[in-house]
């Protein structure tokens, strides 16, 4: 796990989602961290696409870039370091 230096805006946007969505400040950045990364990689999806896509690796195992650029199930592979 490491430290990801952001800006006050964007941390004070990142609270303001968390509380309205019962998430902490980290889970809401994490959230938007895998839906970016997910949207960047596949820009065809739609977000309802997206969240099942999330949703079907939760039930693999945990979302890794790997199996998500492969297709590869992440239970197919050594589980990643810092899982959620």
């Amino acid at each position: 796990m490491g430290i990801v230096k952001i800006s006050e805006l964007m941390h004070e946007n990142l609270r303001v989602a968390g509380n309205a969505l019962s998430r902490s400040i980290n889970a809401q950045a994490e959230h938007w961290m895998r839906v970016g990364m997910l949207a960047e990689m596949h820009p065809e999806l739609d977000h309802q696409a997206i969240c099942r896509m999330l949703v079907r690796a939760e039930l693999a195992g945990g979302l890794d870039i790997v199996s998500a650029v492969s297709g590869a199930p992440a239970g197919d592979r050594a589980p990643a370091s810092g899982k959620h």
